[in-house]
């Protein structure tokens, strides 16, 4: 038994293996920012900080010496939690294929968006500078007219470039910017989501949490997502009608590379 508690919930190994499946399967849509960053971990939920090789003077306890203290980043928890009724285990146990999981999907969607946004546009309170934040470049507008996207995107692309930052590059784009992009096509009927890719050489992600878009170089080596326990379900309660569980996950961001990524808005 580990912290998550799972042996003393009220569910048996069929309906833990659905609600593990659901879990997965929703995230690997949502989880944006691992698409395009480099991810190191998991390094188990004991883990607190990760270290940044670096130090910072400090008062020294008597005259003749000097101190300095070792620099780290804390590793923040995030939780979401869900309540599943009983008659929906009932129902996984009848071998009901489609189960009501309503409540879990919702909390999936809370974690992965909180995650995204951290990793694009910081999370103050947990010392993670995003990459919008930490970027060198100047931002780059996008306009409103979706059929000048690959304009500003080329523009993106170049001024990486221009700091002899190489490619392939992947853009991130919120939810509406996508929807707007695989809906348009450019004179002549062309698609434009396909015009993109051929402007990226690499992906285009569907991202919730991402304000505008970002654009990053995927060559690796420049952004670091660290893991301490990846997205996992524990069990919290339960009583004649309802378990609650939650979903749970321990991480910090750093930008390595500042030159590496550009804000467009």
């Amino acid at each position: 038994m580990n912290h998550l508690l799972r042996d003393l919930a009220p569910l048996t190994a069929e309906a833990w293996e659905v609600v593990d499946t659901e879990a997965r399967t929703r995230l690997t849509e949502l989880l944006a920012a691992r698409k395009l960053v480099d991810f190191a971990g998991p390094h188990g939920w004991q883990r607190s900080a990760i270290e940044l090789g670096s130090v910072e003077v400090i008062d020294a306890p008597d005259a003749a010496l000097a101190a300095k203290q070792r620099r780290v980043q804390p590793l923040v928890e995030l939780r979401a939690s869900f309540t599943v009724p009983r008659s929906t285990l009932e129902d996984i146990a009848r071998g009901r294929p489609d189960p009501d999981l309503d409540t879990l999907a919702e909390a999936v969607r809370a974690i992965a968006q909180a995650e995204n946004t951290a990793v694009f546009h910081g999370y103050a309170a947990a010392g993670i500078t995003g990459l919008t934040e930490a970027s060198s470049q100047s931002p780059i507008t996008l306009g409103d007219d979706y059929g000048d996207y690959p304009m500003s995107v080329a523009k993106a692309i170049n001024a990486l470039r221009l700091a002899g930052i190489v490619g392939p590059f992947g853009l991130a784009i919120g939810p509406d910017g996508y929807t707007g992009i695989v809906e348009t096509a450019e004179n002549g009927g062309y698609p434009l989501i396909r015009h993109l890719h051929e402007i990226l050489g690499g992906p285009l992600v569907w991202a919730p949490g991402v304000t505008g878009a970002v654009l990053v170089s995927t060559r690796g080596g420049d952004f670091q997502f660290d893991s301490g326990q990846d997205l996992s379900i524990g069990y919290r309660s339960h009583d004649a009608d309802e378990v609650e569980l939650y979903l749970e996950e321990s991480f910090t961001f750093r930008v390595l590379e500042p030159d590496a990524a550009v804000a467009l808005v």
